[in-house]
């Protein structure tokens, strides 16, 4: 693991398929970010675009801390994740991705809380974005900290806000299970059953991109990933998974202002 004039190391992994429309801005959310010893492992799940032109122009610009892994089969975000983890040589693991956007200090500001706090596991709070990737003001709010029975029931971690302190977590504890959806959650509970908390900074550092037409579709999509983690993953019975996500639904709302 390497640090530079004691600044440690921070590794950021991003899954891309087809990405062309949104990655180029991406990755400038990356370069410009004010914390600057970083390395960033793009893995490109086969996409049939532009996206691995965009990431080699990139490359050219950036220098060798920007490395391109190339799948040779579209397997979905779990085993892009796990390839691009798998490279990953920082003293901190972030994820982001590929249509989202960083504030300019999200990793000053995360490396931050996450040393002084001396913790394992930290996220932040985010706003949305429209297609263009302009905030509107719908923030989600996150918890001083939380633990895995309240993350079961309140999927407020989201992925572009996750920061790993690798001296303290293993790679096979942060592999995440080959599911189709719901993979990061599935991941943020499974590090939560070794250490007693995840830790949250409740400021906007991190945006997430997404399209008015597809916000029905997502909830919906939502809800059925949710449940099939309870009955699939953590092999809840019934009752058990419908009083989790009762609740979660309830926080679900709550969380959006």
């Amino acid at each position: 693991m390497g640090k530079t004039k004691n600044k440690p190391l921070v590794s950021i992994v991003t899954p891309v398929h087809n990405g062309e429309t949104f990655f180029a801005e991406t990755i400038k959310t990356v370069c410009e970010q004010s914390y600057q010893n970083w390395e960033w492992i793009i893995v490109d799940d086969n996409s049939e675009d532009g996206t691995v032109d965009i990431i080699n122009k990139a490359i050219k610009e950036q220098g060798d801390r920007i490395k391109l892994v190339r799948l040779e089969q579209n397997g979905g975000a779990a085993k892009a994740r796990n390839a691009g983890m798998k490279a990953a040589k920082g003293d901190y693991l972030c994820f982001l991705d590929a249509d989202d956007l960083w504030a300019k200090d999200k990793i000053k500001e995360q490396i931050k809380f996450t040393k002084e706090g001396d913790f394992a596991f930290s996220f932040t709070g985010y706003e949305f974005a429209d297609e263009k990737g302009k905030p509107n003001g719908k923030i989600v709010r996150v918890p001083n900290k939380i633990t895995y029975k309240q993350a079961l029931k309140n999927t407020t971690i989201w992925t572009s806000t996750v920061m790993f302190d690798m001296t303290k977590l293993s790679k096979d504890d942060v592999s995440m299970p080959d599911v189709k959806r719901g993979q990061d959650t599935a991941t943020w509970w499974k590090v939560l059953k070794k250490i007693d908390y995840a830790y949250g900074l409740d400021e906007v550092l991190s945006y997430y991109r997404r399209s008015a037409g597809s916000l029905s579709a997502n909830k919906i999509t939502a809800l059925k990933r949710t449940w099939n983690l309870y009955r699939n993953v953590e092999h809840f019975g019934f009752w058990k998974s419908a009083y989790c996500f009762v609740i979660y639904c309830f926080n679900a709302v709550k969380r959006r202002v």
